[in-house]
């Protein structure tokens, strides 16, 4: 058998397959064809559902201003810890320098 001829029977053989599948594609989908039923009344549309990302966002814009409140009261407390802390540091100094002139003078 020459190349020519080798080349023909693999394509007269490929041919031959192409149609088997072609009547088994057929056959499965006449096969499912038959398996639904066609009916003929209208489906309803499905009402479009609304989406919850617009609420996640809204609520974790929500959490991240109210836990930024937060943080930024919980340093002007300890601002204002700190700096009663030193008013009372300086006025307990001057009084006790207030004392001390009191019982020079005595």
């Amino acid at each position: 058998m020459s190349d020519v001829e080798k080349a023909a029977a693999e394509a007269v053989q490929a041919a031959q397959q192409s149609e088997q599948y072609a009547l088994l594609l057929a056959a499965v989908q006449a096969a499912q064809a038959q398996q639904r039923p066609v009916c003929q009344h209208p489906h309803p549309v499905p009402a479009p559902q609304s989406s919850n990302t617009g609420k996640w966002v809204a609520a974790g814009v929500g959490g991240s201003v109210f836990l930024l409140a937060v943080a930024v009261s919980a340093v002007a407390v300890a601002v204002s810890a700190v700096a009663l802390t030193v008013c009372l540091l300086v006025l307990r100094s001057v009084w006790q320098d207030i004392r001390a002139d009191r019982e020079k003078r005595a």
